[in-house]
């Protein structure tokens, strides 16, 4: 369902709609799809098997309907990673750029608030959406191992995880690459952009 259009604009803003419902061919399709991603990008996932992966998915079906949240919101989740301590395969939404269905958000339902108090109304936002989706956001340290993986974010932004002291004082920040550097920086809670979405994590 679309929102108001924001002030100066003659498009109204899609509201982000997250689908954790899917039937038993979708959720084989999904899980050949994430195989394949898996099996096309082994330099994130070295020393990883699939078949291992594929066991813990099916036993949890709860973390396969967060996955398709990711894939159907243009995240493309894949292994990025293994904890030795918790024995859990770590999922980063791996899209070239911030995942295409999630953008146009405020940060958290604090910032939205004050959007919609000013008549302006975006298409959700990122904490609430995390929370719904069942995955975390990315913190910056997260992010800057995601970047250590390939190249992303080059014509988009992506909101992080913020700490508690910037967020109290009406910040958030979002991270980028640009000129082959990675940038986290800061804006205001309530802002949103057409180019800035949000990446997540899930722990399987």
């Amino acid at each position: 369902m679309a929102k108001k259009a924001s002030k100066g604009s003659s498009k109204p803003i899609p509201e982000v709609e997250v689908n954790l419902k899917f039937s038993p061919q979708q959720g084989e399709e999904l899980l050949a799809t994430l195989r394949d991603r898996f099996e096309q990008n082994m330099l994130r996932h070295e020393g990883l098997a699939w078949s291992e992966i594929h066991e813990k998915l099916k036993a949890h079906p709860e973390k396969l309907a967060s996955l398709y949240a990711m894939e159907s919101t243009g995240g493309e989740p894949d292994v990025a990673g293994y904890d030795q301590g918790t024995k859990e395969y770590i999922f980063f939404d791996c899209s070239e750029q911030s995942p295409s269905g999630r953008r146009s958000i405020c940060y958290d339902r604090e910032g939205e608030a004050e959007r919609v108090r000013k008549g302006v109304h975006p298409g959700g936002n990122a904490v609430d959406l995390t929370a719904v989706m069942g995955i975390e956001l990315l913190n910056e340290d997260e992010y800057r191992q995601l970047q250590t993986l390939g190249e992303f974010d080059t014509r988009t932004e992506s909101w992080l995880k913020t700490p508690a002291e910037i967020r109290e004082l009406g910040g958030a920040i979002f991270g980028d690459r640009r000129y082959n550097t990675i940038f986290v920086f800061h804006n205001s809670a309530p802002s949103f952009y057409a180019s800035r979405g949000f990446r997540g994590s899930l722990r399987v």
